[in-house]
């Protein structure tokens, strides 16, 4: 027995079609043998990993247009990780990371699911994760900027394993503390382009949602 219960959705980014299965709510938790309270992640937000959030869809469709060629690949806190599968799809150098015990169980199946080469994962805690596995020049990520500390840790993870020459990918349903990692970045060299982006198909322009790209040029 799993001890959580499980859905498959359907996903259609551009011409990929495929499915992913997910955790069926927000109310599953299985952790018998506490690999989940070792790294911090309580009861409550055990079943966020194991949701396809609507900033998933929106950095899967901007990746699915996304120069790769030549590119080291990370996404970063992936959880059901839909943008590393859409990079797979078109041959992209994709690493998927996490630190949510099962985050890797559910990435080989969806591989799998869609008839894809495994991903590579990385066990990736941002405070002290990066020793190793420096020289990514494309990190991307969806909706990591929910908490107060997110965009501290994530600039000092960005500062230990992106390549100088790099650009970083975020799509943001307008998150209060994207402010505070966007004057981090720019400490760090990288110059700020966003987008307004709907994040439900029946939201109206102003969109709240941003697609924020950072770039550096060395």
């Amino acid at each position: 027995m799993l001890g959580y219960e499980t859905r498959k959705l359907e996903v259609q980014i551009g011409a990929f079609k495929g499915q992913v299965r997910a955790l069926s709510d927000h109310m599953q938790f299985a952790d018998p043998s506490g690999n989940a309270e070792r790294a911090g992640i309580c009861s409550a937000s055990w079943s966020l990993f194991g949701q396809l959030w609507p900033a998933s869809y929106v950095l899967a469709g901007a990746v699915k247009k996304i120069g790769i060629q030549g590119r080291r690949i990370l996404e970063v806190g992936c959880g059901l990780a839909l943008p590393s599968l859409i990079l797979q799809s078109r041959g992209a150098d994709i690493t998927a990371s996490d630190y949510h015990p099962l985050t890797q169980t559910f990435l080989d199946y969806n591989t799998h699911l869609n008839h894809l080469p495994n991903i590579p994962y990385l066990d990736l805690p941002w405070a002290t994760g990066g020793a190793g596995v420096a020289g990514f020049d494309l990190i991307v990520g969806s909706d990591i900027l929910y908490e107060p500390n997110h965009a501290q840790l994530l600039v000092g993870l960005i500062e230990r394993i992106a390549n100088p020459v790099s650009k970083v990918l975020i799509s943001c349903p307008g998150r209060g503390h994207r402010n505070k990692f966007s004057r981090s970045m720019e400490g760090l060299g990288y110059h700020l382009t966003e987008q307004r982006v709907a994040f439900e198909e029946d939201e109206l322009a102003p969109f709240k949602g941003r697609l924020l790209c950072y770039q550096r040029e060395g």
